[in-house]
């Protein structure tokens, strides 16, 4: 693909990846030392560096029973039309006339081209080896952040109130399971290394993974779905990513269901007003933001402006917080401000005349703010 590349400093970016290798070294370190002494160390069970959980790929028991469980996952509406269950698509309901399929015909299209040689050509042909190695590098982020969504919304199953709410999480932890598998496979089909967690990857989804009770609600559905729903909009249209469309109608249900929830059972005012709570909040959004420094190399490359896209990002997760009675630290405004005054002091470090600008008020101001300039 052509694309034209926003600027990036060279230097700056071989010394923030010295950074985030300390820190990786550190913050892991800190947490086996922790666990060999008892103390919490890391949360996760989860093996970062070969993309899969403690214990191994174990792809039989995957075939013979995650796979297997989708195939036949039976609808209620096609079972039994007189209970008022609608939860059959059109195609489905077209699908069942002849075997009781999991997946419509264009999703089960699309998984299939993984594992064709056709599929990897075409990849090949889109793509140069430093633009496929970017688009790797951003979206195991997203990858790795499905391995936890899959463990937080197991937890929060626990937590919720009502039939609905829980048949609502029980659906998130099925889709999450997917996203991680097909994402790992669609990543894998790229044919070059998939990384390991950055410090900052570490450090955000730890964060989320430990938080109490529903606060891990926010964590999970409002900041990294905020993140994922975003990069699968971003690349949806993609060659050889179509696929993350797919994703993206998922992930729009995963952030809109905190809103839903607490629209029948909020939070009291001091759950929602709590300082030590909206402190933690704070606190979980933070390593994002040394997130969004690090993919802005590969990001330049695929031609995004990391800090455009991550003053989106931010915009979101701070709006649907508020919705949801997730309350910050500060007040929406400053905290929005503070959050482009880091990003524009970074760029004024970092890039040659570089004029401030709104990055968190959207890409349409960004761009009137660049013509301008």
């Amino acid at each position: 693909m052509n694309i034209e590349q926003p600027e990036t400093n060279p230097r700056v970016t071989r010394a923030l990846h010295h950074i985030e290798k300390v820190a990786n070294r550190f913050v892991r370190s800190r947490d086996r030392a922790r666990s060999a002494v008892g103390l919490q160390g890391r949360k996760a069970q989860y093996d970062d560096a070969s993309y899969e959980f403690v214990g191994g790929a174990g792809e039989r028991l995957r075939k013979r029973h995650y796979d297997k469980s989708l195939r036949l996952l039976w609808k209620a509406e096609a079972n039994a039309p007189f209970l008022d269950f609608k939860d059959c698509s059109p195609a489905e309901k077209e699908l069942f006339t002849q075997a009781v399929e999991a997946m419509e015909p264009e999703e089960k299209r699309l998984v299939e081209q993984l594992s064709l040689p056709e599929y990897k050509a075409k990849l090949n042909e889109a793509y140069t080896p430093r633009q496929k190695q970017a688009i790797v590098n951003v979206l195991s982020s997203i990858g790795h952040g499905e391995a936890y969504a899959w463990l937080v919304s197991a937890e929060l199953l626990g937590q919720v109130k009502s039939t609905g709410g829980r048949a609502a999480f029980t659906m998130q932890v099925l889709e999450e399971a997917k996203h991680f598998i097909v994402l790992r496979e669609l990543l894998r089909a790229f044919d070059v290394p998939i990384p390991r967690q950055s410090a900052w990857d570490y450090l955000f989804l730890e964060g989320v993974y430990k938080a109490e009770g529903l606060e891990k609600a926010f964590g999970m559905n409002v900041v990294v779905e905020s993140f994922a729903l975003t990069l699968f909009g971003k690349f949806g249209d993609w060659p050889g990513l179509e696929l993350l469309k797919l994703f993206h109608l998922d992930e729009s249900r995963h952030s809109a269901l905190p809103h839903s929830y607490f629209s029948e059972f909020p939070m009291s005012k001091w759950q929602q007003n709590n300082p030590v709570a909206r402190w933690r909040r704070l606190k979980m959004i933070l390593p994002a933001l040394g997130l969004i420094v690090h993919h802005e190399e590969d990001m330049a490359v695929l031609g995004i402006d990391a800090f455009e896209l991550g003053g989106g990002i931010l915009r979101k997760i701070v709006n649907l917080g508020e919705r949801c009675g997730f309350h910050m630290i500060l007040p929406k405004d400053a905290l929005l401000s503070l959050m482009d005054e880091a990003f524009n002091q970074y760029c004024f470090l970092t890039r040659e005349d570089h004029e401030r600008v709104s990055f968190t008020a959207g890409a349409e101001a960004v761009a009137a703010a660049s013509a301008a300039a």
